[in-house]
């Protein structure tokens, strides 16, 4: 799939594909080796295999075809980590543009230091919900940019494979961004956030960004963005790429301040046991987001 065909690809449907995609993507990292046919994976689903092959390629970026062969081409080179072999193949710089990662304006802070420090006193903020490839998602922005991005999940209390939290109710991902601002002039306009994010999600976007954060943690927001698409790196890693190799525990904390989720991967960190947990919008939604990048890395490179 090209981009310009997946320029043409409704944010909402992206959306609404999420939770079923995730799915499917979790059974054929389980399945690969076995190398489903298309008719055996749109019967798992209840699907045509017509209807299957077009909601994932749509959905994904390539076929499923495609998709397992990528499975085959990573696992020939050496093992992913634990949970980057489930779900990433659309969203990468050359192919659709919501990774479009080194466009971000990091170092700009159009949130000045007294107007974050204050809990955001004299600024306004718009927040609302809309979509995204991963399900509904809550954006907080101002004329100048993207302030945060959290994501709502509609049925929160599914419990990982691994018992970790896994995502939050609307209510919950509002309230999150709005505690982040608290003094700040909020309106809430589920209208402008979805036209927000069609500009932001649409293939050839440049995502501005209005956030502050400390000189150290922009130091590690700027690292998680060399993280190449389908890598992860450790805490202890991502120390030693902004030059300071005792500060692990600091840029765990860093990373999981990120503000805006998906733009800036802090889903690409993972702690030194390499394990998937511990991510503020759910380790199913991070397993998603990793096996998408992983497996569409695979696709180009094979």
């Amino acid at each position: 799939m090209t981009q310009d065909t997946l320029r043409y690809v409704p944010l909402d449907e992206r959306c609404v594909a999420y939770d079923r995609m995730a799915k499917v993507l979790s059974f054929l990292g389980d399945n690969w080796k076995v190398r489903p046919t298309l008719n055996e994976m749109a019967e798992e689903f209840g699907l045509s295999p017509f209807h299957f092959q077009r909601e994932f390629t749509r959905w994904a970026g390539l076929t499923p075809k495609q998709y397992v062969s990528a499975h085959a081409h990573a696992a020939a080179g050496e093992l992913l980590r634990e949970g980057a072999s489930v779900l990433d193949a659309s969203f990468e710089v050359e192919a659709s543009g919501p990774s479009r990662l080194h466009d971000l304006f990091i170092a700009h802070e159009a949130l000045t230091p007294g107007e974050a420090g204050s809990g955001g006193r004299n600024v306004t903020l718009t927040i609302g919900k809309g979509p995204t490839p991963f399900g509904k998602g809550v954006f907080l922005f101002s004329d100048r940019g993207l302030t945060a991005l959290g994501f709502i999940d509609e049925r929160p209390e599914i419990v990982a494979r691994d018992g970790e939290h896994t995502g939050r109710a609307e209510a919950d991902a509002f309230a999150d961004l709005v505690s982040r601002y608290p003094n700040a002039d909020i309106r809430h306009d589920d209208h402008a956030a979805e036209a927000f994010a069609e500009k932001v999600f649409e293939p050839s976007a440049t995502v501005p960004v209005a956030l502050f954060g400390t000189p150290f943690r922009r130091q590690v927001w700027r690292a998680l963005l060399e993280i190449p698409v389908g890598e992860t790196r450790t805490y202890g890693e991502l120390a030693s790429m902004i030059g300071n190799t005792k500060a692990a525990r600091a840029t765990g904390t860093a990373v999981g301040a990120n503000p805006i989720s998906w733009f800036i991967p802090c889903h690409r960190a993972l702690a030194s046991d390499g394990r998937l947990h511990n991510y503020h919008w759910g380790v199913r939604r991070k397993r998603t987001m990793l096996a998408l990048e992983a497996e569409y890395g695979a696709a180009r490179t094979g």
